[in-house]
Parts: C-alpha cells; sequence; structure tokens
C-alpha cells in the first residue's frame, strides 16, 4: 500500500531580514502539516545564515539587482539574473516542488519567473504598503498575492490579493523582561529604549543616539542594535548602556524588557512592534536610500496612532531626545490604541492560502 505523497514547498526571500523572518515565522507550522521544505536565495545573503539554522535543504543561486539609476552593473545583473534563472528551472525540474512561496526581495523574481514555466504555482507576500519593483515583476507569474497593509490592495489585481498582515515568529512572544536586563546588566528600574538598527545597521541613528547618550542615560536604560561592525568600544564600560551587533537568541527577551522602542520602518519590524504592544518611534529611511516605502509603512502606522515619526532628514540630538521623550509620556495611549488595531492571525491565515492552493492544483 502506499503512502500519501508528502508536498513539497520552496520558499524564497532574501536581501535582509524582513524578507526572510516572515518565512521563518511559517517554518513550524509548515512542519506541523508534514510539509517538506526547501529554501532558495543568495550564496552569501543574510538569509543562507537565518535559514539553515532552521535546518532545511538551502538551494543558492545567482540573483542581480533591478537600479532604476544608470550604472554599469546594471549590465553585469542582466547576467545574474539569467543564470539564476537557469538555476531555478533545473532546480524546480529536480525538486518538483508543489507550490512555491516567495517573500520578495530580488533574488526570489528568477525562481518565480521559472516555477511558472514549469507549471508550479506561487504564492508571494509583499511586507510594505505599495508593491516593490521585484514584487510587480512577480504578480503576473503568481496564483496568489498576499498583503500586509489595508492600503495595498488597491495596488494590486483583485482577483489575486488576500489581505493576511505579516506573519509574526512566535519564539517574539516568549520573552523574558528580567533574562533581557540580565543580558544587558541592567539593575535600576529606569525604563528601557531599545534602538533597532536593522539587520544591516542604521549609521546615522547609531551616531545620532551615542551622541544623545549623556542625556539620555539620564532617564533610560540604553539598549542599542547596532549592525555587524558597528559596535563602539569607547562606550563598552558605559553603565546603563548595552550594545549588541544583531540580536538572535536574545531579541525575544530584550524586547520583553522594552518600554520605548526606536526603529526603522520595515514593515515586519513594524508588526512585530505591534503585536508586542511596544510603543515606539519610527525613523523611516529617507527617499535618497529608498524609494520611500518606509516612509509610507510609517504615515500609516502614525495615522492609526500606535507609532510616532520622526523624518530622517530632521534627526538630530535635539530632535531625538524630544521624539523620544514624546513617545515615552504617550506610551499608554499608543498601546491602547494598538489594542484597538483588527488583528489577524497571519501565520495560520497564509497557511490556509497554501492549502487552498495546493488543494485546487
Amino acid at each position: 500500500m502506499r503512502g500519501i505523497a508528502v508536498k513539497k514547498i520552496i520558499m524564497t526571500g532574501g536581501g535582509s531580514a524582513g524578507h526572510v523572518n516572515p518565512n521563518i515565522a511559517l517554518i513550524p507550522r509548515l512542519r506541523e502539516k508534514g510539509f517538506e521544505l526547501y529554501y532558495v536565495g543568495r550564496k552569501q545573503g543574510i538569509e543562507r545564515e537565518l535559514v539553515t539554522a532552521q535546518g532545511i535543504p538551502y538551494f543558492p543561486i545567482s540573483a542581480g539587482k533591478f537600479r532604476r539609476y544608470v550604472d554599469a552593473e546594471n549590465l553585469f545583473d542582466v547576467f545574474r539574473v539569467l543564470w539564476g534563472f537557469i538555476q531555478s528551472f533545473f532546480l524546480v525540474r529536480r525538486v518538483h516542488p508543489d507550490l512555491v512561496f516567495s517573500k520578495g526581495g530580488f533574488v526570489a523574481c528568477p525562481l518565480v519567473w521559472a516555477s511558472w514555466l514549469n507549471g508550479v504555482r506561487v504564492v508571494i507576500h509583499e511586507s510594505d504598503i505599495t508593491p516593490g519593483f521585484a514584487t510587480r515583476l512577480s504578480i503576473p507569474f503568481a496564483y496568489r498575492v498576499c498583503f500586509s497593509f489595508h492600503e495595498t490592495e488597491r495596488s494590486l489585481p483583485a482577483n489575486k490579493a488576500i489581505y493576511t498582515g505579516i506573519p509574526i515568529r512566535s519564539e517574539l512572544l516568549g520573552g523574558n523582561a528580567d533574562v533581557g536586563k540580565a543580558l544587558c546588566a541592567f539593575a535600576d528600574t529606569k525604563p528601557v529604549l531599545l534602538i533597532i538598527g536593522g539587520s544591516q545597521g542604521a549609521e546615522i541613528i547609531n551616531k545620532t543616539v551615542r551622541a544623545a547618550l549623556g542625556d539620555l542615560l539620564k532617564k533610560f536604560n540604553v539598549c542599542h542594535i547596532c549592525g555587524p561592525g558597528r559596535l563602539d568600544s569607547s562606550f563598552e564600560d558605559l553603565h546603563g548602556y548595552k550594545q549588541f551587533e544583531y540580536a538572535g537568541a536574545e531579541l525575544p527577551h530584550l524586547l520583553a524588557m522594552t518600554d520605548v522602542a526606536v526603529s526603522r520602518a520595515g514593515a515586519t519590524t513594524l508588526f512585530e512592534l505591534l503585536k508586542l504592544k511596544k510603543a515606539n518611534l519610527l525613523i523611516p529611511l529617507s527617499l535618497k536610500a529608498s524609494r520611500g516605502d518606509q516612509i509610507l509603512n510609517a504615515q500609516s502606522f502614525e495615522k492609526m496612532g500606535v507609532s510616532l515619526v520622526l523624518r530622517e532628514d530632521e534627526l538630530n540630538v535635539e530632535t531625538l531626545k524630544e521624539s523620544i521623550t514624546k513617545t515615552h509620556s504617550g506610551r499608554s495611549g499608543m498601546i491602547e490604541a494598538m489594542r484597538s488595531v483588527d488583528s489577524i492571525n497571519s501565520t495560520e491565515k497564509i497557511i490556509e492560502i497554501v492549502e487552498n492552493s495546493l488543494g485546487s492544483v
């Protein structure tokens, strides 16, 4: 008697932790459902480190970047993308997945295209309010498009779009504030200010925070996730200040002890702070360094009353201190607004979409 065939899913997404962590949030439930999982990402991307820690077979492919400006690298990237597409095409033929789930980033495009050409259905997820270029290149080849902000729906084809929010890693909900304070050697009762620099750091925020530490430490203990290679040894022994390059297993405990968070406005981080009911000050990437998606994300959360926003071009020591003070003083109202935001179990909603997509093949 033959057993029931195991369903295979290839997951993809890379370029930043925001393109990977929602996939990681889905992995435990997909495993519980009995799916056989694989992952496609860049050879040296952050996704490789994060995903291989989950014990999932990882296939690296070539990836380019679609720039909106003139650059000699654009020519080379055409060939990188083409090679990535060829690699993906034969990988899909070899693995025979039943579905591909894409979290986005430019590494995902060749796999999405190759899957469609091989007759494999693709479900993609867009985190930001406006679909990024990689998502827009993938939408015509997708069976379903999940989205996180209600405002996004008008930018997507009605027959494919489904509101899901962003899946949050379950381990973030199990942090212990006392453990977090012990990790940082915070022994007094001052409120905790958490600075989140992002997986790739945020140098302008790092510099401004450190310049403001003299005043900030009078009111707060400061935990600073500053990004790889951005530790500053001159602050190493400063009482009430603790630096981390990156927070992995420590992050749930650091979040649990946090009273006010300062962060960029990547969508994944925003929904994590919302789920955890953490008052926050957002400093979105400026238009000089992005397409403006973080600005729109931040404006949406500010409109709901669950975040305050400080524009990067207005960031200095004084505006940072004033904005942090304002966020802390308005903390209770912000948390109350978070409780009134409509919530959805994003993980279960996406699992439902995955199963329905498979069931109708």
